[in-house]
C-alpha cells in the first residue's frame, strides 16, 4: 500500500463532523476537578475468519492520529469497522462495513456478537461492539477498499502467524483487534 503523506498540519477544528471536544468540570469527594474530553461516535468492529484460507481478513489504513506521534508511518492493521451513525441495528452496520471494506456479502444472522468494550477511556469513553463472522470465497463479491475517498487495503493474516502478529510492536494495531484474536484463540482452543 502506497503511503505518501505530504503537508501534514495540525489546526483547531471548525464545525467538526465526528467529534466534539469539551472541558468537563465536576466534584469528586468534595474536590473540584476538570478533565478534557471528546464526544465521539460509538463503533462496531468485526473479526472475519476465512474458512478456506484459515486466515483472518483485516484492513490496513492510514490513521492521522497514529502518524502524528512520529513513531509510526500512520498505517494501522485493524478489524473491519465503522462508526454507529445510522438508525439501523449494530449487526446491520457491521454487515455493511464487511461489504464496503472487505468485499464480502454475509447474512446478518451469521454475524455473532462477541462483546462490547470501552475505547479511549481517558478522553472519550466510546463503546465498540465486537462481532465475529466466518466467510468463504462464495461470499466474496468485490475487492473491498471502502467507499468514497477511503483508502483501505484488505489483507489476510494466516492463523499460524496471528500470535506473533499480536506481539509485533512494529505494527500499529488496535486493542479491539487484539482482544478479538484472544477471544478466537480461547474459543477454538488454539
Amino acid at each position: 500500500m502506497e503511503n505518501r503523506i505530504e503537508d501534514f498540519k495540525l489546526k483547531a477544528l471548525e464545525n467538526p463532523k465526528f467529534i466534539e471536544s469539551a472541558l468537563v468540570t465536576y466534584k469528586q469527594n468534595g474536590i473540584e476537578k476538570s478533565w478534557e474530553v471528546v464526544k465521539a461516535h460509538n463503533s462496531v468492529a468485526v473479526l472475519i475468519y476465512h474458512k478456506e484460507h484459515d486466515s483472518f481478513i483485516l484492513v490496513k489504513q492510514f490513521r492521522p492520529a497514529v502518524y502524528m506521534d512520529g513513531t509510526q508511518d500512520g498505517l494501522t492493521v485493524e478489524l473491519c469497522a465503522g462508526i454507529v451513525d445510522k438508525s439501523i441495528s449494530l449487526v446491520e452496520i457491521a454487515k455493511e462495513e464487511i461489504l464496503e471494506e472487505c468485499g464480502y456479502s454475509v447474512d446478518s444472522t451469521k454475524i455473532e456478537r462477541i462483546t462490547m468494550v470501552n475505547n479511549a477511556v481517558g478522553f472519550a469513553g466510546t463503546k465498540q461492539t465486537l462481532f465475529y463472522v466466518e466467510v468463504d470465497k462464495s461470499m466474496h463479491t468485490h475487492k473491498g477498499g471502502g467507499i468514497d475517498t477511503e483508502l483501505i487495503e484488505v489483507i489476510e493474516l494466516p492463523i499460524s502467524k496471528a500470535r506473533a502478529f499480536i506481539y509485533d510492536e512494529s505494527i500499529a494495531k488496535t486493542t479491539g483487534l487484539l482482544f478479538a484474536f484472544m477471544w478466537w484463540f480461547d474459543k477454538n482452543k488454539v
